[in-house]
């Protein structure tokens, strides 16, 4: 999944000399958290909503300075993302610098934005939980071939699987999480562990009530 998938467009826009009040009005309206900030038609910065808390007098008679620009208070030359970037690239880039959005460019021209909402948004698309399935996780050893015994046990039994999400373990084993195709998963989970996987989830026996 590229961020071209994710993306949302057309971007919300201010100029840079648009008011405090103007801005907290416009994310109002349209229900977000971002706005960029253009300066003719080059992306100059963001400015969030978290900067207009922060630019916010609780003593003041009004909510924001009178006069106060976005120019004052937005983040210049933001951090971009690329269109073909992969999604996790766009992720760890956000992480790393405890942003919450990052325009999107090809070149100079501004295709959309991408936000942690948009992130959460793809990461449930990839896991498949949007979808009617059930929930395993199995550990696996780190050795060649064995996530293809692990697929070959579910096509044996005809069950598709919806999405599979690995990452290693601190014993450097690799965990495997799958969306099966199937509601009945307790099953599938006990053939599992018959023929030898580790199942993680479910558990072995139900939780106490």
């Amino acid at each position: 999944m590229l961020v071209r998938d994710i993306m949302s467009s057309p971007v919300a826009a201010v100029p840079p000399a648009a008011t405090l009040e103007d801005a907290y009005r416009m994310m109002r309206e349209k229900a977000i958290r971002h706005l960029l900030v253009f300066d003719g038609d080059r992306v100059v910065g963001v400015v969030t909503d978290r900067d207009l808390r922060l630019a916010t007098s609780s003593l003041a008679a009004s909510p924001f300075p009178p006069g106060s620009r976005v120019e004052s208070v937005m983040v210049r030359s933001p951090l971009t993302a690329a269109p073909d970037d992969p999604v996790e690239d766009a992720a760890r880039a956000m992480r790393e610098r405890k942003i919450g959005c990052l325009p999107v460019m090809d070149g100079d021209r501004l295709l959309g934005i991408v936000t942690v909402i948009d992130l959460m948004d793809a990461l449930l698309a990839m896991t498949g939980v949007d979808k009617p399935s059930g929930r395993l996780e199995i550990r696996l050893s780190d050795a060649p071939g064995e996530l293809a015994r692990l697929t070959a046990f579910f096509a044996s039994r005809g069950v598709p699987l919806r999405s599979i999400l690995t990452h290693a373990d601190e014993e450097d084993r690799v965990r495997a999480v799958l969306r099966a195709g199937s509601i009945e998963i307790r099953p599938l989970s006990a053939e599992l562990r018959r023929e030898g996987f580790d199942v993680l989830w479910p558990p072995d026996k139900p939780w106490p009530r």
